[in-house]
C-alpha cells in the first residue's frame, strides 16, 4: 500500500496564489481530484493526504468537500487561525469531520519567533484534545526555532514538511543537517520526504543530487518516522509525478520490504490515523 502524504488542490487565483510566480507557469492553473486520480492510479498509489495551500477557513472547507466526494483522498490537513478566539469550540466542530486529520500554518513566510508566540503555542497545544496533528512548514534557518517549539509541546504529533527545504540546488548540507538531527531527537516529530525537486535545479537535477539529504533524514528519523509525499502539483515545475516518486523509491531500493512499506505508506496511515 502506497500513500502520498502530501499534495494539494486549488482553483487558481492569481492574487490569492501569488506565491505561484510566472516562472512556475506549469502550475498556474486548476488542479483538482479529476486531475490527480489518474496519476495516482498510473503510479500505483492507493490514496493521498490533501494539504492546505492557502490560509483561510474556506480552504479547509474546500478540501473537506473534495475529500467527501473522492474516496482516494484519505485525509485533509487544513488551516485554522490557531491564535484566534474561540479556537477550542471551532476545533470541536471540525472534529466531526472524519477525514480532517490536522492543520498547518505557512510559518516559512512568518518572521523570526512566530512559532514561539504564546498565543500560537497555546493554539497548537489545543490540537491534542481532538487528536489533530500539526504540519511544520519552514525553511532550514527556522529549524532551531522549530526544535524549541516542538520540545515545549511534547504531546502534539508533528511532521516536518519538505525536510525543511535544504539548499539542494547548491549542494549545501550544513547547517541544515545539524538542525535536522537536533529536531529528530524529539520522538513526537516525524518528517516528510517531499518537496525535494523544487529545491534542486529544476531543469538539470539528477537522482544523485538528493542522496546526501536522504541519508541525513534516514539516519536522523529512521524508517518509523519518515513519510513519502509527492508535493503534487508543485513538483510539476521540476518533475512529473513519476519522477518525484522515483527519487524516493530508487533510494529505498536498498531497504527491506517492510521498511519500504513503512515509508511509502504505513507511516502516513499511522501518523494521520487514516481509514484505509
Amino acid at each position: 500500500m502506497i500513500i502520498d502524504s502530501h499534495q494539494h488542490f486549488w482553483i487558481f487565483d492569481k492574487e490569492r496564489d501569488s506565491w505561484i510566480t510566472p516562472e512556475m507557469q506549469a502550475i498556474r492553473q486548476n488542479f483538482l481530484p479529476a486531475d490527480l486520480g489518474p496519476v495516482l492510479d498510473a503510479n500505483g498509489v492507493d490514496g493521498c493526504v490533501a494539504v492546505q495551500a492557502s490560509q483561510s477557513d474556506s480552504e479547509t472547507e474546500f478540501l473537506l468537500q473534495l475529500a467527501e466526494a473522492n474516496d482516494f483522498i484519505k485525509g485533509v490537513v487544513g488551516w485554522i487561525d490557531l491564535r484566534g478566539d474561540h479556537l477550542y469550540s471551532r476545533l470541536e466542530r471540525y472534529s466531526q469531520f472524519e477525514k480532517l486529520k490536522g492543520f498547518r500554518h505557512v510559518v516559512q513566510a512568518e518572521p523570526e519567533g512566530f512559532m514561539l508566540q504564546p498565543a500560537f503555542m497555546k493554539g497548537v497545544g489545543q490540537l491534542v484534545a481532538f487528536d489533530f496533528t500539526y504540519d511544520i512548514l519552514i525553511h532550514q534557518h527556522q529549524l532551531e526555532e522549530a526544535f524549541h517549539f516542538a520540545v515545549k509541546l511534547p504531546n502534539v504529533h508533528f511532521v516536518l514538511d519538505h525536510m525543511a527545504k535544504p539548499l539542494i540546488k547548491v549542494g549545501e548540507l550544513e547547517p541544515w543537517a545539524t538542525g535536522i538531527r537536533k529536531l529528530a531527537e524529539l520522538p513526537n516529530v516525524s518528517c516528510k520526504i517531499s518537496g525535494m525537486v523544487t529545491e534542486a535545479n529544476w531543469k538539470e537535477w539528477e537522482k544523485a543530487d538528493f542522496r546526501p539529504y536522504l541519508d541525513v533524514v534516514y539516519e536522523a528519523f529512521g524508517t518509523d518516522r519518515l513519510l513519502f509525499g509527492s508535493d503534487w502539483p508543485v513538483c510539476l515545475v521540476a518533475a512529473e509525478y513519476e519522477g518525484a516518486k522515483g527519487i524516493v523509491t530508487d533510494y529505498l531500493g536498498m531497504f527491506s520490504d517492510s521498511e519500504f512499506q513503512k515509508i511509502m505508506g504505513k507511516n502516513a496511515v499511522g501518523f494521520y490515523n487514516l481509514d484505509i
